[in-house]
């Protein structure tokens, strides 16, 4: 095991590499860099995609920042500052150079400072993660709760009433957009046009501090409920199937056959042979299901709910240009994705020590 787990490490060293590599290269090819924004913003120009398409896309601009004035928007500015933003930017490298540097910076996890907000990256990460690890955590263990059981009933209930009408319920509800179920929970719940039972946006009450410990957890439950649920409705489909196909493959397999005509009731087959079996797969995804919310939290989710977390993060510093930003939250969670899923192995043995991952060819 120890081995296999030196490879898997070894891997994410080029693996990670070639992430950013791609990244990299396909923002040199983006229009309206930092230097862009600045520059529209001081010729009272707006959001630099205005410039850009009030120009007709022809307007010469160098994505590289390579020290001209070729600028969309630099029509009225000294091209000696446009060197001095060059210079303060790190554009005046050539891309190579810029990118090795970053690099080495990011290997001694030195995400550097956002361009635009005057702090560094990983405050900034660390003050919007509250808000992405909540809604993570709590929608897949919210998933699990559910889906689990109801897999599980499924099963045993196949091809039953109970087993129709729940699959065609789960498949509607996959089939909403997580958005308009969230439009639809604060237009019903959160005094839209029905009723006022949960608050319309934040992550805790303006009289948080004042509360006691206990106020303080049922204020935060009672915050979260809404935008959990609407960002957990469309993971129920996948994990109840999932959960149930498991235990049906399971279920069909000879020790299970061999079990019950040896007299063995069938809930100790069920529970001492196929729960663990059936299991393994549903509870080694728990990891990656974790960490695909937890990226992904949901921008809209987050924008419908006034919720300040990595996904909006995200996006603005995308719409921004805001390079630090974009690439030490890229190296950062994509390093994590990579542990995670090697985690994820370990947690098969864990579940199944039976399972050897030495033994698996390369």
């Amino acid at each position: 095991m120890g081995a296999y787990i030196l490879r898997r490490l070894l891997l994410v060293i080029p693996t990670l590499f070639g992430i950013m590599v791609i990244n990299f290269a396909l923002t040199q090819f983006v229009p309206g860099g930092p230097i862009e924004q600045i520059l529209a913003q001081l010729e009272g120009e707006g959001d630099v995609f205005q410039s850009i398409s009030g120009s007709g896309g022809d307007a010469g601009i160098d994505t590289n920042a390579g020290g001209d004035s070729s600028y969309q928007g630099a029509r009225g500015l000294p091209p000696d500052f446009i060197e001095d933003l060059e210079r303060q930017f790190g554009f005046d490298k050539p891309p190579v150079v810029r990118f090795f540097n970053m690099m080495w910076d990011y290997m001694r996890f030195d995400f550097g400072e956002s361009y635009f907000r005057s702090v560094s990256v990983r405050d900034l990460v660390l003050e919007k993660m509250p808000v992405s690890i909540t809604l993570g955590l709590w929608s897949t263990l919210l998933a699990y709760i559910v889906s689990i059981p109801l897999g599980i009933r499924k099963a045993v209930k196949d091809g039953s009433r109970f087993d129709t009408w729940t699959s065609a319920v789960i498949i509607v509800a996959y089939a909403i957009p997580g958005f308009l179920f969230a439009i639809l929970l604060l237009v019903l719940f959160a005094g839209g046009s029905y009723w006022q039972i949960f608050p319309l946006r934040g992550l805790t009450s303006d009289n948080f501090s004042e509360l006691s410990a206990f106020g303080k957890i049922l204020d935060y439950l009672w915050h979260i409920t809404l935008p959990v649920i609407a960002i957990t409705i469309s993971s129920f489909a996948t994990l109840t199937l999932l959960t149930k196909n498991s235990f049906l493959d399971e279920l069909g397999k000879q020790y299970v056959i061999t079990a019950k005509a040896k007299g063995l009731a069938d809930r100790r087959v069920f529970y001492g042979h196929v729960f663990r079996n059936a299991m393994l797969i549903v509870i080694a995804g728990f990891p990656s299901l974790f960490i695909g919310v937890f990226f992904g939290g949901s921008i809209i989710i987050e924008t419908i709910f006034s919720l300040d977390g990595l996904g909006r993060l995200g996006f603005e510093a995308a719409v921004a240009r805001d390079y630090p930003v974009i690439f030490g939250t890229l190296f950062f969670f994509g390093l994590l994705g990579l542990l995670v899923n090697i985690l994820s192995d370990l947690m098969y043995v864990l579940v199944d020590p039976r399972i050897d991952f030495d033994s698996r060819e390369t």
